[in-house]
């Protein structure tokens, strides 16, 4: 429970009755229930604070990470399969073509550094103690509900409050799409396909620059302003200039990312207006 997390959000989940919320620090977990899987979607994710301290990010993303990892080895026999959330950064960037599954891991930031050391955390564990796995590496998820230190919600909370949008490199940086939904059909599709000590990348169906991003958020906010109107730029050290991977390895399992982003962000920018509290 991070100050990204909304406690509000357990409410769909509550109204099964085997559902259970155990509000802890994976670090201090002392057992796992028996079960077929652990899906670690817990980490510190914001760039721009890992830059300013790392310290918190290698304790959620790396310690507790290994954590995890010891408590599913002291299952024995029983050992769930770890369902390991990482990210397409830790590749690093990639001027064009796509990285694959099989590319080396060049992270760029604290934050992607410390998500790639988790990988290689759940790898050796497989190899040296038999703990089953599978890495998902996502594009930039966006949808309802996300933290307003993200650029989507950010950029409508900035507009509302007449604060102008730090934009990185101009705005130039590219990333990929993937819809909070495709990506949890994304979970559903492995879990359903029955694979194990596999990795997949997540792509979305939506790659642009983050200033066509806010040309897009703006024209739905005040069609009257330009982004010159609400806009600042900055930098940021080590920025990624483009991310793009290759997911046919999972589109070879009947996955597709199937969420129209101009449709979804006219309903996200909608939400965020009537229904989040700054």
């Amino acid at each position: 429970m991070t100050y990204a997390s909304n406690k509000q959000f357990l409410f769909d989940f509550e109204r099964h009755s085997n559902f259970k919320f155990i509000g802890s620090d994976i670090n201090d977990l002392d057992r796992l229930y028996d079960c077929d899987y652990v899906i670690n979607c817990c980490a510190e994710t914001h760039v721009d604070n890992s830059i300013a301290s790392s310290d918190i990010f290698v304790k959620s993303n790396i310690n507790g990470v290994h954590h995890l990892l010891q408590l599913i080895r002291e299952k024995g026999n029983k050992m769930p399969t770890l369902i390991q959330f990482s990210t397409d950064e830790v590749y690093g960037d990639i001027v064009s073509g796509s990285h694959t599954e099989d590319d080396i891991l060049k992270p760029s930031n604290p934050y992607s550094a410390t998500k790639a050391a988790a990988d290689m955390l759940v790898l050796a564990w497989a190899r040296t103690y038999g703990v089953p796995y599978i890495i998902l590496r996502p594009t930039n998820n966006y949808g309802t509900g996300q933290y307003v230190e993200k650029l989507i919600p950010k950029s409508v909370k900035y507009l509302s409050i007449g604060r102008k949008i730090e934009l990185h490199d101009g705005g130039n940086p590219r990333r990929t799409w993937l819809h909070a939904d495709d990506t949890a059909n994304a979970v559903i599709t492995v879990i359903t396909a029955g694979v194990v000590n596999e990795i997949y990348n997540i792509a979305g169906n939506f790659e642009t620059s983050n200033r066509d991003v806010v040309e897009r958020i703006v024209a739905l906010v005040d069609p009257g302003l330009t982004i010159s109107d609400c806009t600042v730029e900055c930098s940021r050290p080590g920025q990624d200039v483009r991310y793009s991977i290759d997911d046919t390895k999972l589109k070879n399992l009947g996955w597709t990312p199937s969420a129209v982003f101009q449709d979804e962000l006219i309903k996200i920018v909608d939400y965020y207006q009537s229904n989040f509290i700054w």
